[in-house]
C-alpha cells in the first residue's frame, strides 16, 4: 500500500499501516530462525525463546506493568484473550459486571457463560456521552465475582475512569479484567497501578503488531483456569497444565512469527513515545470531529474526548453509513469503517442499531492531509444524497 494513495483512518479495526520495521523484523526471523520456542534445546529454538521473552518484555513496558514478565500469557488476539480470562475466572452461580460500551467479544462469551454455567450477567448502563453512574456500579457490584471494563470504547472513543469503577469493585470483593483492545498502544495507563487484575490486550492495533497476536497478563495471586489444554514444550509426563505462568495458559505453539512483529511495533511505541504518539491523535481527532460537525447533516456521536482514542464517529440526516464508506473509499481514497462495529448495546445508546454508523479511527501515522480528505470527502458525498435515511 502506498502511504500517500490511502488515506487510512481505521486504526481502530487493525494498524494496517505498520512501521517499516515490524515486517522487515518478521521477514528476518523466518530467513534466519523461524524455530518455535522451548521445543528442543537446539541454538535456533533458544534464540525463537529469547525472542518471545523480548516480545513479553517490551508488552510489559508499553502498558506498564511491574514485575515478571511471565505473568502475560500470549494469544491470538483480544478475544481469545478475554475468553481465557471469563471462562477461567467465572464459576457456576457466579455474577459478572459488563456494560454497554463492550465489545461482542465480551458479551458473546458472557451470554454463553449465562447459559452454560448460570452466570448471572448485569450490565451497567451507557451514556451517549460515554460516562457510567458509579453509583450504579457500586449497586451491580454487590456479590459479583468480576468486573469488566472496556477502557475505551470501540464506538464513541470515550475513556472509562478505571481507577474509580476498579475501587468500587476491589471493595465488593471482585476483581477487574481490563479489555485494552483500543486502548494499548494509544492511550498511556498505567493499567496495574489503576486496579487491573487482568487485562487482555491485541497486537494489531495500537501496538502495531501483525494479526493473530494478543495476550493476558494476570496478576500475580489471581487464578485462571486453561482455556485450552495441551504441549507447552516442557513437563510432558503431567497430564495437568503447568501451575507456572505463562506455560499454565499457553497450550501449543505461539505465533512467534507474529510476536516478532509486536516485539518491534512495541519497541517502535517506546522509542516515539505512548503519550507522544496520544497527543498527536488528540489533536487529529479534535480537528477531524470540528471539521466534520461543521458540514450540514452531519452528526457527531463521539464526545470531545481528549484523554480517550483517537475515534469518531457520525452518522448523516440523509447518507446511509455503508454507502458514506463506500464513495469515500473509491472517490476519495479514504478508509473508514461503517456499521455497527460489533458493539450493539453501544450503538443502541445512540439510537443507531438499525443503521449503524461511520467510523474514522487515527493511529501513530496519521497526517492533517488524511483527515482534511475524509472532511472533504463526506462534505461532497453528503452533498449529492438528498434521500433521507429510513
Amino acid at each position: 500500500m502506498e502511504r500517500r494513495m490511502r488515506h487510512y483512518l481505521d486504526f481502530a479495526t487493525t494498524s494496517a499501516v505498520r512501521p517499516p520495521s515490524v515486517a522487515e523484523a518478521v521477514a528476518e526471523f523466518l530467513t534466519t530462525c523461524g524455530a518455535s520456542p522451548g521445543r528442543g534445546g537446539h541454538s535456533v529454538a533458544i534464540e525463537s525463546g529469547r525472542v518471545v521473552f523480548r516480545c513479553r518484555r517490551a508488552v510489559m513496558k508499553v502498558l506498564r506493568l511491574p514485575g515478571d514478565p511471565g505473568r502475560i500469557a500470549f494469544t491470538f488476539n483480544a478475544t481469545h484473550a478475554l475468553n481465557t480470562a471469563l471462562w477461567g475466572v467465572l464459576d457456576p452461580g457466579d455474577a459478572v459486571v459488563i456494560s454497554q460500551y463492550d465489545h461482542n467479544s465480551v458479551l458473546r462469551p458472557v451470554h454463553q457463560l449465562a447459559h452454560d454455567r448460570r452466570v448471572e450477567q448485569r450490565m451497567l448502563s451507557g451514556s451517549p456521552d460515554g460516562t457510567v453512574d458509579l453509583d450504579e456500579a457500586h449497586r451491580l457490584l454487590e456479590g459479583a465475582r468480576l468486573l469488566v471494563v472496556t477502557v475505551v470504547s470501540n464506538v464513541l472513543g470515550t475513556l472509562l475512569p478505571l481507577r474509580d469503577l476498579a475501587l468500587a469493585a476491589h471493595d465488593a470483593g471482585a476483581l477487574v479484567l481490563v479489555d485494552a483492545a483500543q486502548s494499548a498502544g494509544h492511550v498511556p495507563l498505567d493499567y496495574a497501578a489503576e486496579g487491573a487484575d487482568l487485562i487482555a490486550f491485541t497486537g494489531h492495533k495500537g501496538m502495531l503488531g501483525p494479526q493473530g497476536t494478543g495476550g493476558l497478563w494476570v496478576r500475580e495471586g489471581v487464578d485462571v483456569r486453561p482455556l485450552l489444554r495441551g504441549g507447552t514444550g516442557g513437563d510432558s509426563l503431567d497430564r495437568e497444565m503447568p501451575v507456572a505462568m505463562p506455560d499454565h495458559l499457553e497450550a501449543g505453539t505461539v505465533n512467534v512469527a507474529g510476536l516478532v512483529g509486536l516485539l518491534a511495533g512495541c519497541e517502535y511505541l517506546l522509542e516515539c513515545g505512548v503519550d507522544v504518539i496520544h497527543r498527536r491523535e488528540a489533536e487529529l481527532k479534535a480537528r477531524l470531529r470540528g471539521g466534520l460537525a461543521a458540514i450540514p447533516g452531519v452528526l457527531v456521536h463521539s464526545p470531545p474526548a481528549p484523554d480517550g482514542g483517537g475515534l469518531v464517529t457520525v452518522t448523516h440526516k440523509r447518507a446511509d453509513p455503508a454507502l458514506l464508506a463506500e464513495r469515500l473509499d473509491r472517490d476519495f481514497g479514504v478508509s473508514a469503517r461503517s456499521g455497527l462495529h460489533c458493539a450493539p448495546e453501544a450503538h443502541r445508546i445512540l439510537g443507531t442499531e438499525k443503521t449503524g454508523a461511520l467510523r474514522f479511527s487515527i493511529g501513530w501515522c496519521s497526517t492533517e492531509e488524511d483527515v482534511d480528505q475524509a472532511i472533504e470527502g463526506v462534505e461532497a458525498v453528503t452533498s449529492e444524497v438528498t434521500v433521507p435515511v429510513s
